[in-house]
C-alpha cells in the first residue's frame, strides 16, 4: 500500500546542494519510493545555535511503501552512510533528514513524533511545504501549511535559491 510522505533536508557543511541533491537521490533510490513534488532549495539562517555556516533547506513529497518507522530507519541510515556525526543539539551536519508528515497520521513514540513537533515553529520547513502543497493539512491543528506559516511571526531569515 502507498503513502504519502514529506521529508524536510538540509545540510550546512561541504556542498550543501550538492548534499541534499544526493540525499533526495539517495532517498529515491530506496524500492517502493517515488518523488512527487520538490520544493526549491533555501539558505537558512541557523536555529539554536547560530555559531555555525547557514544551512540549506527543502522539502520533497514522497509516494512509499515503507511504515513510518521503517522509512525513519531508513533516512536515519541515508544520513550515516553520508558521514553523518553526531554532535550536539543544533549543532553543524553534512546532511540532516526529518519525517515531517506521513499520510494524515499523528503518532508518538520514544524514536519518532509525527507531525514533526518543531514542524509549526520553522519557516524553513513551512515555507518550502507551502511551495509544493500549500493547502495541506496539519493533522493535528486543523490548519493548512499556509495558515500555519502566516502565524510565525518573528522573520527567520529564510532566502529562496
Amino acid at each position: 500500500m502507498s503513502h504519502l510522505a514529506y521529508v524536510g533536508i538540509g545540510s550546512n557543511l561541504g556542498d550543501k546542494i550538492e548534499q541534499c541533491r544526493k540525499a533526495i537521490s539517495e532517498i529515491l533510490a530506496i524500492h517502493g519510493h517515488r518523488l512527487l513534488a520538490q520544493s526549491s532549495f533555501y539558505k537558512t539562517q541557523p536555529m539554536g545555535y547560530p555559531d555555525q555556516d547557514w544551512f540549506i533547506n527543502g522539502v520533497i513529497q514522497i509516494e512509499t511503501d515503507l511504515g513510518p518507522l521503517e522509512l525513519l530507519r531508513k533516512l536515519k541510515e541515508i544520513e550515516s552512510k553520508m558521514g553523518r556525526k553526531e554532535t550536539f543539539r543544533w549543532g553543524p551536519r553534512v546532511i540532516d533528514l526529518d519525517l515531517l508528515l506521513y499520510d494524515d497520521l499523528e503518532m508518538k513514540t520514544d524514536e519518532l513524533e509525527i507531525p514533526h513537533p518543531q514542524l509549526t515553529r520553522r519557516q524553513f520547513v513551512l515555507i518550502p511545504l507551502v511551495e509544493i502543497n500549500p493547502d495541506l493539512i496539519h493533522p493535528a491543528f486543523k490548519k493548512t501549511m499556509r495558515e500555519l506559516l502566516l502565524e510565525i511571526k518573528e522573520d527567520q531569515r529564510v532566502e529562496k535559491i
